[in-house]
């Protein structure tokens, strides 16, 4: 197996991965500046790019330290099944909101499925936590926010 050290020292994983983080920052940096969204009052809704941005570019250059340091630590083994909980709970949740099931069953399906994913047993459980979490989310939004997010059957139930 390779050495993945350059031969001043550095580590050419963390070298890709800060350079990829900064010419991310660089496109959203791009974007933002390019949004006509004006605000009447107060910080708009084109600060949050620039604060994205800022975050990547710090991200970006905490790996150059790193590559030149020690370099990135060797990955663990994957655990093949957790991830297929973790993947099947995000296609359970495109699923039931595309098929407009609504966002308090496929916030439940995710809770589970990830919580599942993570090592938990109780099933059940989680799907209970996961629905009086999605569904007090729904609420929130809908109630205090005036902001809808995805309804479906049993969302209709409280508007």
């Amino acid at each position: 197996m390779t050495n993945p050290k350059l031969a001043r020292g550095a580590d050419r994983p963390a070298l890709v991965v800060g350079l990829m983080l900064i010419a991310l920052a660089g496109v959203i940096f791009y974007d933002a500046s390019q949004q006509t969204i004006t605000s009447n009052y107060g910080v708009g809704p084109t600060a949050m790019p620039y604060v994205a941005c800022a975050g990547l570019v710090v991200l970006g250059l905490a790996h150059f330290v790193i590559a030149f340091r020690d370099g990135l630590p060797k990955p663990e083994e994957a655990d093949r099944g957790a991830l297929l909980w973790i993947i099947g709970g995000l296609v359970g949740l495109i699923a039931c909101i595309g098929l407009g099931a609504g966002f308090t069953i496929a916030t439940t399906i995710l809770f589970a499925c990830t919580a599942r994913g993570f090592g938990r047993r109780a099933l059940a459980v989680d799907a209970a936590i996961g629905f009086g979490l999605g569904l007090t989310i729904f609420l929130v939004f809908a109630k205090l926010l005036t902001l809808l997010l995805p309804a479906g059957p049993l969302e209709r139930l409280f508007l």
